[in-house]
């Protein structure tokens, strides 16, 4: 009998994160970049292939923007909100000419599991897209939550998956004609506090199950120092998002 995943991430917590970045984008003053980028994506791949569904399931599209564009071309479109859509359960109306997933793939603890339920619920040559941050993804958040922890180095960065693992993941899945590729966001930041408010607006905050402690004020002198030490001659810090896209056919 087959072991139980892991349970890495906290349902919990990935909710309440989601429900944050969705109140902050409401509020106006959020950043978009992300999201705007995804979809972007998403669009011009679709367009590519001159894929026309007439059914599709869009999840984690914080922008509203692929639901109104698919639905304008004619399609009946379903929306799934990140942190209520169960990616992990069994799609209650299979039959989907396009699935497509931003974001909440990053944060399953089956996510084997949710490919499976993915390709169930596509029609017969449908296509399953998904985008999210993928290996490679933060390393200068990386080398900050590490100095900030000091000597007692806490769980705070989640677990990424590589363009192998992904494709290795389509494949076991059950799609066919995977592609597996990613792209880059190349980022720059003159504090730290904007850099922590971009992570809050696109829901990229942490949602591991097991508990750290919070920072405290020496945690927080330690984040700041450190980003002042990778400063650049400008005064920037760069930071990369590698965003990986997945692309399976039933």
């Amino acid at each position: 009998m087959a072991s139980a995943p892991p349970t890495i991430f906290s349902r919990r917590q990935a909710s309440a994160k989601w429900d944050r970045a969705r109140s902050r984008r409401q509020a106006g003053k959020a950043a978009t970049f992300l999201s705007d980028a995804l979809v972007d994506e998403v669009i011009d791949r679709v367009d590519f292939i001159r894929l026309e569904p007439k059914t599709a399931l869009v999840v984690g599209d914080m922008t509203n923007r692929l639901a109104a564009t698919f639905h304008d071309r004619g399609a009946e479109v379903k929306l799934g909100l990140l942190g209520q859509f169960d990616e992990e359960q069994p799609a209650d109306n299979p039959g989907f000419d396009l699935i497509v997933h931003l974001m909440g793939l990053g944060h399953v603890n089956d996510l084997p599991g949710a490919l499976i339920h993915a390709r169930h619920a596509l029609a017969d040559d449908g296509l399953f897209m998904a985008a999210f941050p993928g290996a490679g993804s933060l390393p200068a958040l990386r080398r900050i939550a590490l100095a900030a922890d000091g000597d007692r180095a806490a769980p705070r960065m989640h677990p990424l998956v590589d363009n192998l693992a992904a494709s290795n993941l389509l494949q076991r899945a059950g799609f066919r004609r995977q592609v597996v590729d990613s792209f880059r966001l190349n980022l720059r930041y003159g504090a730290f506090e904007t850099m922590v408010n971009d992570l809050r607006d696109h829901g990229l905050t942490r949602a591991l199950n097991t508990p750290s402690p919070p920072w405290t004020r020496a945690h927080l002198a330690r984040a700041k120092a450190e980003f002042d030490a990778m400063r650049d001659d400008e005064g920037k810090v760069p930071e990369t998002i590698e965003i990986l896209v997945m692309s399976g056919w039933r």
